[in-house]
C-alpha cells in the first residue's frame, strides 16, 4: 500500500521524557500485546525539577493559566510505601479462598481505580467464576455477573431466575435486601437487547430503593443515592475513583491499607496528568493556531479530560496526548465551519482535505492554510509514530477519517444555508461524524495497537460504520445536544436533535422532548452492552473505549444548574489540579 507523509514542520515535538529519573518516579514502560506485536505506550515522569506543569490561578476563568514551577518533592519513603501496599494487596487477593470476599475485593479495586495492577490476578479470577457462577445470595450473584459483563464475558442472565417467581417478577420479599437490591440494580445496567430478565431487575429494583431511601442508615443512603443518581456502569473511571476514595474513607470497615494506596496513586496518576498536559500545551503553543485565528477556541485542556475519560488507564500515555492534539484541531475546524467560513471558503477547504495535498495550500484563504497544515502535519506526525511502532502505515485510514468528518460538516453547513432541515435519522447519522466520535475511535484503534488485523481495519472502514462505533459516537451527539440546546437555539441553529424531535413527533414541550432521547440513550446502551458481549466484537480494549466514549458524553454533559463549562471546570481542578490528602 502506497503511504506518503510529506510535512513541512511548523512546529517540534519536544518531549519530556528524556528528563532525569527522580526518586519518586513510577512505571514509565508499559508493554501491551497487539498481535504478534508489542507496542510500548511510555507514559510520563511524574515529577522532575525541570517540569513546570500549568497551575490555574485562584478565582480566575477555566481557561486562564500561568505558568509557575512546580518542584514535586515527595517523602522519600512515599515510593516505597506504595510498592509496599500493591503487594499486600496482590498477596490479599491472590489468597482469598471465599468467593464473595473475592468479587467485593475486586469490585473495591476497580472502583479505587487501582485495579490496572492487577489485571492478571482479576482476569484468572474471573476466568474460574465464569465457568459457573457461585450458588450465592443476591448480592454476589449480581456482583459476580457484573464484573463477568464488565469483562466482555457472555453471563447468561438466566442466572437471576432462581430468584423470580414463576412469572418472572422478582420475588417480593427481596424489597427488604436493600444491599442485594443495589447490586441487582446495578448488574441490570449491564443489559442487553432482548434480556427482559434484566429490564424487569432495573424496573424492580429502582422502584424499592427509592421506596427504601428514608429508613436507610446514613451510609447506605449515600450509597444508594449515588446509584439512582448515576449507576456504576455509565461512571466515568477517573471522576469515580475520586468520589469512591473519599466516600470509602468514611466506611465504618474499610481497610487503611487500601484506602492509603489508592490515595498514593490517586495522586500519582494526577502527577502524571500534569506531565501530560504540560507536554500537550508546549505542543498547542508552538502550533501557534490560537495566536493566527483569534475566532478560534482555546481549549486544550479540555481537550485533555476527554481522552482521560476515554483512556484512564496510566499505561495510555502517549495515547491520550496525541489524541488530544486530534480534537483540538478539530475544535478549530468546528469553529472555522460554524461561525467563520464563508460558504464560498467551506467548499474549498472541505475539497483540499479531500485531496490531502500541500499543493491544495494555494487554493486556500489565508486564515484557512495554517489550520490545513496543523491537520496536515498532525496527522503525518501520528502516522509516523505508528509506523515506527508498529511497522505499518495508516495514513490512509486516519486520512480517511477526517475526510468523513469535513464532509459532514459541508452537510451541515448546507443545511444551515438552505434552510433545509434534515429528518432526525439524517441528523444522527450526520452526527456521529461531525462530533468525531468516528475520527477518536479510529485514531485510538490504531494508536493502541490491540487487534489491528486486515478483518478488523475492513470492519472499521466499510460503512455504515461499526456498530460500536456508531453506537457510542451517536450517545455522544445526543448528549452534546441536550447539553448546548440552549447556546444552539441562542445562536439560531436549524439542525439540533431537540429542534428536530419536536418537530417530527409534534412534541410541545421541551421536557417530554428531552424524556424522548433520555429513553433513546438509554436503549443505546443496550447495543453498546450487545457488543461488550459479542463473539464478533471489535478487541476488548477499543470497545472499552467506545464504553468510555458514552460515559464521558453524560458525565460532560449531564447538567442541570451549572453550564457546561462550569461542570468542565470542576473536573479539571479534581483530575489534574487538587490532589487528595
Amino acid at each position: 500500500m502506497e503511504c506518503t507523509m510529506r510535512s513541512i514542520s511548523l512546529f517540534s515535538s519536544n518531549g519530556i521524557s528524556g528528563t532525569a529519573r527522580s526518586p519518586f518516579q513510577w512505571s514509565i514502560n508499559h508493554r501491551f500485546s497487539s498481535g504478534r506485536r508489542d507496542f510500548i505506550c511510555k507514559s510520563l515522569p511524574v515529577s522532575s525539577p525541570s517540569v513546570t506543569p500549568l497551575i490555574p490561578t485562584e478565582n480566575d476563568a477555566l481557561y486562564n493559566y500561568i505558568r509557575q514551577p512546580v518542584i514535586v518533592t515527595p517523602e522519600v519513603d512515599e515510593g516505597a510505601k506504595h510498592r509496599e501496599l500493591l503487594e499486600k494487596t496482590r498477596r490479599e487477593l491472590q489468597r482469598s479462598t471465599k468467593p464473595v470476599e473475592t468479587l467485593k475485593l475486586i469490585d473495591k479495586l476497580q472502583r479505587l481505580g487501582i485495579a490496572y495492577y492487577f489485571e492478571d490476578d482479576i482476569n484468572a479470577i474471573l476466568d474460574r467464576f465464569s465457568d459457573g457462577l457461585p450458588n450465592e445470595d443476591l448480592f454476589t450473584t449480581a456482583l459476580c455477573f457484573r464484573l463477568l459483563r464488565d469483562n466482555g464475558y457472555k453471563t447468561d442472565s438466566d442466572v437471576f431466575l432462581k430468584f423470580m417467581e414463576k412469572n418472572k417478577k422478582f420475588k417480593g420479599h427481596l424489597a427488604q435486601d436493600t444491599i442485594g437490591l443495589l447490586s441487582l440494580y446495578e448488574a441490570s445496567y449491564m443489559g442487553a437487547n432482548g434480556e427482559e430478565i434484566l429490564s424487569e431487575a432495573k424496573e424492580f429494583t429502582e422502584i424499592h430503593l427509592r421506596q427504601s431511601m428514608p429508613r436507610l442508615a446514613p451510609q447506605l443512603r449515600r450509597q444508594v443515592g449515588s446509584a439512582l443518581e448515576l449507576p456504576r456502569h455509565l461512571r466515568m473511571a477517573r471522576l469515580e475513583a475520586r468520589r469512591y476514595i473519599e466516600e470509602y474513607a468514611t466506611e465504618s470497615e474499610h481497610d487503611p491499607a487500601l484506602l492509603e494506596l489508592a490515595r498514593l496513586d490517586y495522586n500519582k496518576v494526577q502527577l502524571q496528568h500534569q506531565m501530560e498536559s504540560t507536554e500537550i500545551s508546549r505542543w498547542w503553543k508552538q502550533l501557534g493556531l490560537v495566536e493566527k485565528l483569534s475566532f478560534a477556541r482555546d481549549r486544550f485542556l479540555e481537550c485533555f479530560l476527554w481522552t482521560v475519560g476515554l483512556l484512564p488507564e496510566p499505561k495510555y500515555s502517549s495515547c491520550r496526548i496525541e489524541l488530544a492534539k486530534t480534537i483540538a484541531i478539530l475544535l478549530v475546524i468546528d469553529d472555522i465551519f460554524d461561525t467563520y467560513g464563508k460558504m464560498e471558503e467551506l467548499v474549498l477547504f472541505t475539497e483540499a482535505i479531500q485531496r490531502w495535498d500541500l499543493d491544495e495550500l494555494e487554493t486556500l484563504p489565508p486564515y484557512m492554510r495554517i489550520c490545513y497544515m496543523a491537520l496536515y502535519n498532525t496527522t503525518n506526525e501520528i502516522c509516523y509514530k505508528i509506523l515506527k511502532a508498529y511497522g505499518f502505515c495508516v495514513l490512509p485510514y486516519l486520512k480517511s477519517t477526517w475526510i468523513d468528518m469535513i464532509e459532514g460538516y459541508m452537510v451541515e453547513a448546507n443545511w444551515f444555508n438552505g434552510g433545509h432541515g434534515p429528518n432526525l435519522e439524517e441528523y444522527i447519522e450526520n452526527g456521529v461524524s461531525t462530533v468525531g466520535a468516528y475520527m477518536a475511535l479510529v485514531h485510538l484503534f490504531f494508536l493502541i495497537g490491540e487487534g489491528v488485523t486486515n478483518e478488523n481495519i475492513t470492519k472499521l472502514l466499510r460503512k455504515p460504520y461499526p456498530k460500536l462505533f456508531s453506537t457510542a459516537g451517536r450517545i455522544l451527539r445526543l448528549w452534546d445536544d441536550l447539553g448546548t440546546a440552549k447556546e444552539e437555539e441562542e445562536r439560531g441553529d436549524l439542525a439540533s436533535c431537540m429542534q428536530i424531535l419536536m418537530r417530527e413527533k409534534n412534541i410541545y414541550c421541551e421536557n417530554e422532548g428531552r424524556k424522548y432521547i433520555l429513553k433513546a440513550i438509554n436503549s443505546l446502551w443496550k447495543d453498546l452492552n450487545d457488543e461488550l458481549i459479542s463473539p464478533n466484537a471489535m478487541p476488548l480494549a477499543i470497545t472499552k473505549v467506545a464504553l468510555n466514549m458514552a460515559r464521558a458524553s453524560e458525565v460532560a454533559y449531564k447538567h442541570e444548574e451549572d453550564s457546561y463549562f462550569s461542570s468542565v471546570y470542576n473536573y479539571v481542578q479534581a483530575l489534574f489540579f487538587t490532589p487528595i490528602n
